[in-house]
């Protein structure tokens, strides 16, 4: 047992050193060669009987090492990518909701678009339905999350505002998995129009975008929204780091509807988050009612938003045929 402990301790600690040191790559790597040979050097003596001092030398310096990562604090004040480079901002007087830096991006390609942020206004009155989206880009087990809302406007249609929560990305930085373990990246939650986060997605990254109506009374959908503004404000006072285990676009979302319906279980597809909406059907919270797999398939909207292009009907294009749209929340 000690020799286990030990080695997966020597792994994490050696990860954590790649990804934290403030030095080039070189010397990181050979920070981490060191700490194998001090790991190896005392799983040796740990074989050979002399467990003590192998247990001590080790110990004191994983400490150390503890002590330092435990220094290691998220910023705000990074040179940060344009997509995330601000916080969302929002001002409530009874219903009537106004947000700053809603992002509208018109994107051509991943660095090659038009920087636009807005002020919009909305009214909780009018709030009538909850999407969930769900983004494939590495296979099936994994997908990016994120929840729109809609809202009655004056023309008899619907506005929809996206909230995605995502790393909050360095200038030229991009996504590891891996390094999303070790305090590599801060958290962001961004406010956007569709035809910016679904878009940029399905139509620039080629990605693979479904959507599923969730069946939320509008209490709890309202509850929900407000809750994604708390978040941001948070995060506006006191950056957080991503973590893709405990801390990402899905564990979050779970985190504020489990404070507003309780009683939702825990389960595997929490972590692997591309079988979400088969956690969601087993809770109710699909909308439409039929096979999970027809429901995939009429909610897959990545043709739909490519054909559409920059259409302002762009919502109202990729929502045709989808699964539960005329449902009215229960």
């Amino acid at each position: 047992m000690a020799s286990l402990v030990l080695l997966l301790t020597a792994a994490w600690a050696a990860l954590a050193l790649y990804y934290q040191l403030p030095l080039p790559t070189s010397p990181r790597v050979t920070a981490c060669g060191m700490w194998g040979l001090l790991s190896i050097t005392a799983l040796c003596l740990l074989w050979r009987g002399r467990a003590r001092l192998a247990l001590v030398a080790y110990g004191a310096a994983f400490a150390l090492l503890l002590g330092w990562w435990s220094q290691i604090a998220p910023s705000d004040t990074r040179d940060w990518a344009d997509d995330v480079a601000r916080h969302l901002h929002a001002r409530v007087d009874g219903t009537q909701v106004t947000l700053d830096n809603v992002r509208d991006f018109d994107w051509r390609s991943d660095t090659d678009y038009s920087v636009r942020w807005q002020t919009r206004h909305y009214d909780l009155d009018r709030l009538r339905s909850a999407d969930l989206a769900m983004s494939y880009w590495m296979g099936p087990a994994i997908a990016h999350t994120l929840v729109s809302f809609g809202f009655a406007n004056d023309h008899g249609g619907h506005d929809y505002l996206s909230f995605s929560i995502e790393i909050r990305k360095e200038r030229g930085e991009s996504f590891s998995a891996v390094a999303g373990f070790f305090k590599r990246y801060e958290l962001s939650l961004v406010a956007a129009d569709e035809r910016d986060v679904l878009r940029v997605r399905t139509n620039v990254r080629g990605e693979d975008v479904y959507l599923y109506r969730l069946a939320m009374p509008p209490e709890a959908m309202r509850s929900l929204f407000l809750a994604y503004l708390a978040q941001a404000h948070d995060l506006a006072q006191q950056p957080r780091f991503y973590n893709t285990l405990t801390a990402n676009c899905t564990t979050l979302i779970f985190q504020m509807a489990q404070h507003i319906v309780g009683g939702l279980p825990l389960d595997w597809r929490l972590l692997a988050s591309g079988y979400l909406p088969g956690y969601l059907q087993r809770v109710g919270g699909l909308a439409a009612a039929g096979a999970l797999a027809d429901i995939t398939a009429q909610g897959r909207i990545t043709d739909r938003a490519r054909a559409a292009g920059d259409d302002p009907d762009f919502s109202m294009a990729i929502r045709r045929g989808m699964p539960g749209a005329s449902e009215a929340a229960p």
